[in-house]
């Protein structure tokens, strides 16, 4: 029998111990059916935080992720399983027991009073999408895809990952994942339920009759960009220069009886194209347009979270471990975990400290996270409320970022499609490339076409 056996049921996974508690993971596997059936192999509680470690500690191999969990312990520090025994283990446990405990633990996080998370009582939340990039085995290619060049695979497999945020605190109240190859409306499509009661803001790949009733249907509010094709026949105008018109299913004339009424609303910003929303919010007295234009730009919190996840949490173009697609799920199901557990820190900080959340860095977090684990010195409640504590001491000191600052970037290709290009085509992706910059604030003005 390994020396592993009877011990490693009593190893924690740090800080993040206060919201996946042995409880939690004992309830989960329960929940799921997933029970020690084999004599001497590693329980499926230490794999739930062996997994979670994986994703807090990306960059590092699994040996070195066994040992910043049991370091401290030294009967297990001596004697740390080789890299087959966890994922033999990692199969047993699935991909399930990470996707439920993510469902147990996700859901909105903003206080009431926080304002940048609610909008006329309703809060904000963001429809978006991500890819990861998979090793690229047969299984993987087969069940996720990829990008695609002249006919042959380019580059990585990749998992899709849409989510369902929360704008104020880019705390994930629901999430989907597929394959690149699917899209994103289908799988933002299974998030409707979460959405109840929010006003959820989408970018115009998002625009769709069914995507939209699912939406409504639920409870939720929509504030969606779409192109100019879409619902652009004026029914009705309305006093404050919006309009109301009809979106249709593919294929079908203006006037069919299918389809929904939406309102329409288009802007500019300073001098830039206009930006064209729709809207249910269809009482232009109770929701001006002016103020839905304002909050659109909210959508963006879902990037920055985004960012948290693949530059911070993961690394800047790490590859995900797995070569196996459930391996995979369980991956990302495993981050999502994580990242939820990091912004609870970030948000019980900036309670403490009557900051907004955006103040508190999540880098720095995220460090703090990593040494609660390696120091092995939060494995009880008590340890755990301490370790907050300190933590909450260092907010002014080495945690708070500032108010955040207005700025922007250009949009363009930070990678070449290879480090071989020529010298040619490597001056043009690089050209008129300049740094995130401070800028004023911008100017929303209704579009004048329609403002009567």
């Amino acid at each position: 029998m390994h020396p592993w056996v009877g011990i490693s049921d009593h190893v924690r996974l740090g800080v993040v111990t206060r919201w996946v508690t042995p409880e939690l993971v004992g309830g989960v596997l329960e929940k799921c059916g997933v029970r020690d059936k084999k004599s001497g192999a590693l329980p499926a509680g230490f794999m739930v935080y062996f997994t979670l470690a994986l994703a807090l500690f990306q960059q590092d191999s699994y040996d070195d992720v066994a040992e910043q969990l049991v370091g401290s312990v030294p009967e297990l520090s001596e004697s740390i399983p080789n890299k087959s025994s966890f994922t033999r283990a990692r199969g047993r446990l699935g991909p399930r027991v990470l996707e439920t405990l993510f469902r147990e633990l996700a859901g909105p996080l903003a206080p009431v009073g926080l304002k940048s998370a609610f909008y006329r009582g309703m809060r904000l939340a963001a429809v978006d999408g991500f890819v990861l990039d998979v090793p690229d085995t047969t299984a993987n290619r087969a069940a996720f895809g990829g990008p695609v060049k002249n006919g042959q695979p380019a580059g990585f497999p990749q998992a899709w990952v849409v989510t369902l945020t929360e704008c104020g605190t880019h705390a994930q109240v629901d999430a989907a994942v597929g394959g690149f190859n699917g899209g994103e409306p289908e799988l933002a499509i299974k998030m409707a339920d979460s959405a109840a009661g929010m006003l959820v803001i989408m970018d115009r790949g998002f625009p769709g009759v069914v995507l939209w009733r699912a939406y409504t249907g639920a409870g939720a509010h929509l504030l969606i960009r779409a192109r100019s094709s879409v619902a652009a026949r004026p029914v009705e105008h309305l006093p404050d220069g919006t309009y109301l018109a009809r979106m249709n299913l593919a294929g079908q004339k203006g006037a069919h009886p299918g389809g929904v009424l939406v309102r329409v609303i288009e802007y500019r910003v300073d001098s830039g194209e206009v930006v064209r929303l729709l809207t249910d919010l269809v009482d232009p007295i109770a929701y001006p347009a002016a103020e839905l234009a304002g909050i659109y730009h909210s959508r963006w919190e879902a990037e920055s979270a985004f960012r948290q996840i693949k530059t911070f949490q993961r690394g800047p173009a790490e590859v995900l471990r797995s070569g196996d697609p459930d391996l995979v799920r369980q991956e990302v199901w495993a981050h999502l975990v994580v990242h939820h557990c990091l912004t609870q820190v970030i948000i019980a900080l900036a309670d403490d400290n009557r900051i907004d959340p955006d103040r508190v860095s999540f880098v720095k977090v995220l460090k703090h996270a990593r040494r609660s684990v390696v120091r092995q010195c939060t494995d009880t409640p008590t340890k755990i409320n301490e370790f907050l504590v300190v933590l909450a001491a260092k907010v002014h000191r080495k945690l708070d970022n500032g108010a955040r600052r207005l700025r922007e970037a250009d949009r363009h290709l930070k990678r070449p499609d290879s480090k071989y290009s020529s010298k040619l085509s490597y001056r043009i992706n690089t050209r008129d490339r300049r740094p995130t910059r401070r800028v004023t604030a911008k100017v929303i003005t209704l579009h004048p076409a329609i403002v009567q």
